[in-house]
Parts: C-alpha cells; sequence; structure tokens
C-alpha cells in the first residue's frame, strides 16, 4: 500500500457489496466506491441469486477496477449469509458494506478509517445519511431527525434509533468476535446491540452516505420491523442487566412510539391498538395527545405533507452527482 501525506500507513478498509435484483442502481453504487478519495484494500462484490441483468452490470463496471476486486455469484442465501460471506473473505483492518442500491460519497471511507484510527475504543465510526429516491433526489436527511450519540449506544440502541447501514466502518476484528445473525431479519440492529458489549461507537455528524428509499425497501414491512426491533430488545436487555419490569417498560415504550410509523404507511387499524394498549409507554401527555390527533388526519393529507417535505429537502440539498 502507499503511504498519505504524513507518512502514516493507510488504512486497509475491505468492502463488500452484497448483490440482489438491484439492477438498476448497482452501477452507482460501484462506481460511488471507485470514486472514494481512499481507495478500498479490496472489493468483494456477492451476487445473491440475482435473477435481473445485475451480474452483467457489475462485470462491465469493474472490468478496469484500479484497486483489488472479485466478484463472487451463486444461489441465493439471505443479506446475513451474504456479509457472513464477504467478512471471511476479508482481511482489511476495518471492513466496511454498501448495499448495491445504496451510495457513498468520496470522502467516505477516509473519513470513517481516520475517525476509527483516532479511537482505539471504537467498535464502529458511522454518521448521518442521506436518503434518495430513484432518480438520486435527496429527499431526506438523518441529520433532521435522528438523535444519534457519540460513546456508549446502549441507551440509544434501546430506544431502536440506530446507524443506517450505508454510514458505517466496523472494527474488522470486533466484528469478527459477533457477526451476523443469518436468523434476524434486523440483521443490523441485532449486530449493533451485540456490538455495544466490546466498545463505543464513534459518530461523524458529516453526511457522507445515502441509502436509497425504493418499493423493494425491507423497511416498509412495518409489522417485521416491530418485531424485530422486539425481540432484539428482549435478548439485549437480559443480556445488559435489566429486570423483567424494566423490560416490560422499554417494551412498552417502543410499542408506543412505534405507532405513528404504522400511521404514516396507513395502517390505522394496527396503529391504533399500539396506541390504547401501550398509552403507558407515551413520554408525557403531550406526546399522547399529538399522536391522538394524528388519527383524525386523512391519510391523503398525510401523503401530501410527506410529499411536500420531500419537495423542500430536495430543494434544500439537491441531486447526488455520482
Amino acid at each position: 500500500m502507499g503511504e498519505s501525506a504524513t507518512n502514516q500507513p493507510r488504512a486497509r478498509v475491505s468492502v463488500v457489496v452484497p448483490s440482489y435484483n438491484h439492477a438498476a442502481f448497482i452501477e452507482t453504487t460501484l462506481r460511488s466506491i471507485i470514486k472514494q478519495t481512499l481507495a478500498p484494500a479490496e472489493l468483494i462484490v456477492i451476487d445473491d441469486g440475482s435473477t435481473d441483468n445485475s451480474r452483467s452490470i457489475i462485470d462491465q463496471v469493474l472490468n478496469h477496477c484500479p484497486f483489488p476486486c472479485e466478484v463472487i455469484a451463486r444461489e441465493n442465501r439471505g443479506l446475513g449469509a451474504t456479509l457472513n460471506e464477504g467478512l471471511g473473505h476479508s482481511s482489511g483492518e476495518y471492513f466496511a458494506y454498501l448495499g448495491s442500491d445504496d451510495v457513498w460519497l468520496p470522502d467516505f471511507l477516509r473519513a470513517r478509517a481516520d475517525l476509527l484510527k483516532s479511537r482505539s475504543r471504537a467498535v464502529l465510526a458511522y454518521g448521518h445519511t442521506y436518503l434518495i429516491d430513484e432518480a438520486n433526489r435527496i429527499v431526506d436527511c438523518t441529520s433532521d431527525w435522528a438523535n444519534y450519540l457519540d460513546g456508549n449506544p446502549r441507551t440509544m440502541l434501546l430506544q431502536t434509533i440506530a446507524p443506517m447501514s450505508p454510514s458505517v466502518v466496523y472494527r474488522a476484528d470486533a466484528l469478527r468476535r459477533h457477526a451476523w445473525n443469518e436468523k434476524a431479519r434486523l440483521e443490523d440492529y441485532d449486530l449493533y446491540l451485540r456490538l455495544s458489549d466490546d466498545g463505543e461507537f464513534a459518530f461523524d455528524p458529516r453526511v457522507l452516505s445515502a441509502w436509497r428509499r425504493h418499493h423493494g425497501n425491507t423497511s416498509g414491512d412495518q409489522l417485521m420491523m416491530l418485531e424485530e426491533h422486539l425481540a432484539a430488545q428482549r435478548e439485549a436487555a437480559q443480556r445488559f442487566g435489566l429486570t423483567d419490569r424494566e423490560i416490560e417498560r422499554l417494551q412498552t415504550v417502543t410499542r408506543f412510539q412505534r405507532a405513528e410509523d404504522f400511521l404514516r404507511v396507513g395502517q390505522k387499524a394496527t396503529a391504533a391498538r399500539l396506541f390504547f394498549k401501550n398509552l403507558t409507554g407515551a413520554r408525557s401527555l403531550t406526546a399522547a395527545m399529538r399522536m391522538l390527533i394524528r388519527f383524525g388526519v386523512p391519510f391523503r393529507l398525510m401523503q401530501g405533507y410527506k410529499e411536500a417535505k420531500q419537495q423542500q429537502a430536495q430543494e434544500r440539498f439537491g441531486t447526488l452527482d455520482i
């Protein structure tokens, strides 16, 4: 490897791209990796049984990749298994993965590697993330609503506030001690909770990555996400030494807060059930009243408000040029 301007060896970062039926986006994803100001030590692309033309696009883009790269194509095994396979093939001091529909800004790897190098107790480094649509227009940013923390992440994680995967670079030795739970459907959240046993999460407030919002996102399944959050919370809370009463209180708060997510996607019946069964989870009377008022707002009006907010974000942030 070459050396940086400070004569210090450059950090070795292994990058994995788990690819699955994202032919419309995979070229943009790979280009964003190739354009990094800190080149990966290696790039491993694993096509997890795609049935579109992802593989041919991957081969074309990587034909002139300026750093070592490898493409693995096989039958579908799921995201957790794919990430563990990529981790097993990697050799870098640091590890990052980028979904085949997501994007890194050019200084992403350099900034995260520098942060980890300066924070010996940190098991990962992360930051804020843009949300982009299918045309690379920025429609939201986590800096407007995510209360991320630097240091001990447990309080944040137990409130189901977690880093978005495109924003994270892991310290590889910590990651190898835990790896991804291949049975978990929210594999990153489960992993974050287990990694919190080992060290700090180093937070960089800069926006250096983008998560793509489209119809195929797993995050659209609100019931699955709630069930997975609650299951991971229970397992972690017991490991953290919380009492049964503390765990139930934590989960009541989570169920109450998630009622708003069901409202947002028009599932009022589920939202109402969560709201009324978990009223004691409201952080204040004002919070309860605010959510109750939202039940009377027509879904079409809520959609209009959401679209207006996205338009404001587009005007404010613009479009990513990759």
